[in-house]
């Protein structure tokens, strides 16, 4: 396994977020196929890895609490064990890693990746910071050998706003389907709302936060006939918590809508529930929409940039509907609650979302062999 380039994995994240997903399923699965991977991660950080690591996967953790103060860390690491590749993911991490890349004089090569649409995500910023970010986005990733992007809506925005040439950026698939994932999607459910007899459930699951727009889907809720007897359940913890709490009692919803914090496995909700619910602003692909619909559940989603319209378009336009409009979302979980898509049609449309294929995909992107 040694003969195989070593790729090393510089991530610092909340620990619940979609690069986590992203890195317990991808590293384990670099590993798997041979290569000797490296996870760098700053104190008190994630990812987590949750699996059992490999002989050639191991954790380096940094004394840094933060992720420019890891640069000297990463860049002691990068000269002294020299890997063939340095993979990235979010912004400060990718320019920390563009730094030391540079200082290093390593010939390590580095592929940054941004998981999503920059031109919504500096759009929600303030004027300075916008400037500040596009530029260093500008000038900085241009040193990278290579740019990830989890969908080709999201790849062509990059290009397009920062202006670095669409060839330099790769769309891959996340691995989000995976042994373990199928696995997980059958472990018990202790929950009052699920069970025979029970309401419907109707699932969100994602980071409290603005770009989510779960305040859009508890006004969507609302709006449900009532003679839909339904509940509503987003998993997911964030800075939002407090905003969407007094936003389900202003509605007189808290016998009805439920937020349960951070869930570590939300794949056994994702199968039971009757439909899941993407409601954000703007998104590098959706990982949570994949993963519902490997879970053959039916799923409806707001039309943001970038990726549901690349899994859902070719399905049916009323799955789509306009970010923000809370009607609109009212009148797609109907219809989808009457009239769900069959299994087959979910299970092809995420078919390059499974582990070998997505694996694949990123060590070509990384300019690594594929056997």
């Amino acid at each position: 396994m040694d003969n195989k380039p070593r790729i090393a994995c510089f991530l610092a994240t909340s620990g619940y977020s979609g690069v986590d997903r992203l890195a317990k399923n991808l590293l384990p699965g670099m590993a798997q196929a041979g290569h000797p991977v490296d996870l760098l991660k700053i104190g008190n950080h994630g990812p987590y890895l949750d699996t059992p690591l490999r002989e050639n996967l191991q954790v380096i953790e940094f004394n840094a609490r933060h992720v420019y103060t890891a640069l000297p860390e990463l860049l002691r690491y990068l000269k002294r064990v020299r890997p063939n590749v340095l993979l990235t993911d979010k912004d400060r991490v990718n320019r920390t890693a563009i730094f030391a890349q540079a200082l290093s004089g390593a010939k390590t090569r580095l592929v940054v990746r941004s998981g999503t649409t920059v031109s919504a995500n500096l759009a929600s910023r303030g004027r300075f910071d916008r400037f500040v970010q596009r530029n260093s986005m500008r000038y900085l990733y241009r040193r990278a050998d290579a740019i990830l992007t989890p969908s080709k809506g999201a790849a062509d925005d990059f290009a397009s706003t920062i202006g670095i040439p669409r060839e330099r950026i790769s769309a891959v698939p996340s691995p989000l389907i995976t042994p373990q994932f199928m696995r997980q999607l059958d472990e018990p459910l202790d929950h009052p709302w699920f069970g025979p007899g029970k309401p419907r459930v109707i699932l969100g699951a994602g980071e409290l936060c603005r770009r989510k727009d779960f305040t859009t889907l508890i006004r969507a809720f609302a709006l449900l006939p009532e003679n839909y007897d339904c509940r509503l359940l987003i998993l997911g913890e964030g800075r939002a918590r407090t905003r969407l709490e007094q936003e389900i009692d202003r509605l007189g919803l808290g016998d009805r809508v439920s937020l349960p914090g951070f869930v570590a496995n939300p794949y056994p909700y994702m199968k039971q529930s009757s439909l899941f619910v993407l409601s954000s602003l703007w998104e590098g692909m959706g990982n949570v929409l994949v993963e519902a619909m490997a879970a053959e559940t039916p799923v409806i989603s707001t039309d943001c940039p970038s990726g549901p319209a690349e899994l859902l378009g070719g399905l049916s336009g009323e799955l789509l509907v306009a970010p923000g409009d809370a009607p609109g979302l009212a009148e797609a979980m109907v219809r989808q609650l009457d009239n769900p898509l069959s299994k087959s049609e979910l299970l092809a449309a995420v078919d390059s979302y499974r582990l070998e294929s997505s694996v694949a995909g990123y060590l070509a992107a990384m300019g690594l062999p594929v056997e």
